[in-house]
């Protein structure tokens, strides 16, 4: 008989977050760029919420490893149009976390460098090559339509 009161956690059971994490490419991205461009932003969700990272990882030596996101991040693809878009509805939500990558910030050298050429910059008129986002599952969804998955 087991103890109703013992609980376990299975770990190849599926978990259905709340909220999505997506990273928009411009379609056009040599490989490196798009790493590149997909790391960055990606480190800009991670700061976005403090639940977003797990607890940190402990191979069976004991040796310990940083924390990674808790959720799957779906990278897609899509032209500068949807981009452009893209990022100006999410920017209008309340409930959306958004990082901008600018076609600029190839150039640049550091991260004060990086802020400042998007800085100079309207809104309107960012050179996006990437945009990560991160809010509710279904606005993701809807914002993104018309991405497609990378391949």
């Amino acid at each position: 008989m087991t103890d109703p009161s013992a609980t376990s956690v299975d770990h190849d059971a599926a978990v259905r977050f709340d909220t999505k994490i997506v990273v928009l490419l411009d379609d056009r991205l040599t490989a490196w760029q798009e790493l590149n461009v997909t790391a960055f932003l990606t480190s800009g969700i991670t700061v976005s919420a403090r639940d977003l990272t797990g607890e940190p990882y402990r191979d069976a030596d004991g040796v310990e490893y940083l924390p990674m996101l808790r959720q799957p991040v779906v990278v897609m693809t899509a032209p500068t149009d949807l981009l452009r878009i893209a990022r100006a509805k999410a920017s209008s939500r309340d409930d959306m976390a958004v990082a901008v990558y600018t076609r600029q910030l190839f150039d640049t050298g550091h991260d004060a460098a990086n802020r400042a050429a998007v800085a100079a910059v309207g809104s309107d008129e960012l050179d996006l090559v990437g945009i990560a986002l991160r809010g509710p599952r279904n606005a993701v969804d809807r914002i993104t339509k018309g991405a497609r998955l990378h391949d």
